[in-house]
């Protein structure tokens, strides 16, 4: 299979070119992912296309529900804080919530667990499997009010993209 990434640069100033941008992100995803099942491996490489394509990101990845908290999974960036207990932080409480969470400024965010001190704004996403949250997608931002709305139904759409790879076990 050959894939390749997208060199355009992406504008996140207006809602349209959000939008744009995360049409063009499902396209690429959706080819990046054709005929793979590998849960690790399709996290990793998730992971590394919102990275090297999204501006303004200082971190990607995921966390994996396993008892009563999540485990870091596959991700770019800085070293990352390994376990969050379910309700702890933002990852936490969108476990607890069930849907995702948008956070303009995490130092306003009651518990933000500061793995990466440059972090000023965080958007995690739910990851379901047969109707059960069985992780979340977390990216940080080093820009106060980089995420919003348009940016969690994008990336939703993504994981969506994601979770139609994940198979019964």
């Amino acid at each position: 299979m050959t894939f390749t990434i997208s060199d355009a640069a992406y504008g996140t100033d207006t809602p349209a070119a959000k939008q744009a941008m995360y049409t063009d992100l499902r396209s690429q995803l959706q080819g990046l992912l054709a005929g793979e099942s590998d849960f690790i491996a399709n996290t990793a490489n998730f992971s590394s296309l919102v990275f090297n394509t999204m501006p303004g990101l200082n971190w990607a990845g995921f966390y994996f529900l396993k008892g009563e908290e999540l485990v870091l999974g596959p991700f770019q960036g800085k070293p990352a804080c390994i376990r969050i207990k379910k309700g702890r932080g933002v990852c936490g409480t969108t476990v607890v919530e069930g849907k995702s969470i948008v956070v303009q400024d995490v130092h306003a965010f009651p518990g933000h667990i500061a793995c990466d001190v440059n972090s000023r704004s965080e958007l995690v996403v739910p990851v379901f499997a047969h109707g059960q949250i069985i992780g979340v997608f977390d990216l940080d931002s080093p820009l106060t009010g980089r995420f919003d709305d348009v940016d969690a139904q994008g990336v939703e759409s993504l994981v969506r993209v994601l979770e139609a790879t994940i198979v019964a076990e």
